[in-house]
């Protein structure tokens, strides 16, 4: 079975395991955390020389980084990739826009503010992404004002991707009570088959 190197409070790893979960995927989880420097030792490396996590073996030994990469991995061919040509290209303009505009901002406040503690070497930093980050939740919110789900009526991987670092953007600083449309595509989301909480591991 696929052993994932990973840390549940990860938005990039906790999206493998709520993929894994909905599939029903059996897999052997091995908690690697950052924090802890265990994604800069020469084994690690060895697996994945970027030092990033989440980071998948297959049984053949075959390994798989990069979380969207992952998620395409596993689910292709399932009902969580449009096998339309345009809504996929819609899922992958989603899932490019979560790692260039929405995790470089709302995924790296919430890091520095829950797990740095807020260094007085990161403030200026944290300060700085509050803009790009309402920005990428109101680009969001536009959406979702007309859509149940990132691509049209059907949950996708998009979904998956958006949702980790999304419904804990408040661990960043950011206030998601004037965003009515994403707040109910959360509920919706926690409404899928197989849904687990980002604590579930």
């Amino acid at each position: 079975m696929p052993l994932v190197y990973g840390d549940m409070a990860s938005g990039n790893c906790y999206k493998i395991a709520l993929l894994f979960s909905r599939l029903g995927i059996e897999h052997e989880w091995q908690g690697t955390l950052v924090v802890h420097g265990e994604t800069r030792t020469e084994e690690f490396r060895a697996l994945n020389p970027a030092g990033q996590i989440p980071v998948v073996v297959l049984e053949d030994g075959t390994v798989l980084t990069q979380s969207n990469a992952i998620l395409y991995y596993f689910a292709r061919n399932t009902d969580l990739v449009p096998a339309d040509p345009l809504l996929m290209t819609r899922m992958l303009e989603w899932q490019f826009f979560e790692q260039y505009s929405h995790e470089p901002t709302i995924a790296v406040r919430r890091f520095i503010q829950k797990f740095l503690q807020m260094p007085a070497d990161r403030r200026a930093e944290y300060a700085q992404l509050e803009e790009g980050g309402y920005r990428a939740l109101g680009v969001l919110e536009r959406c979702l004002a007309e859509n149940d789900f990132l691509v049209g009526s059907a949950y996708s991987l998009a979904d998956i991707s958006l949702y980790a670092y999304t419904h804990v953007a408040d661990e960043g600083g950011f206030d998601l009570s004037s965003f009515p449309a994403i707040n109910g595509w959360l509920d919706r989301v926690q409404g899928e088959p197989g849904y687990i909480g980002m604590n579930s591991r």
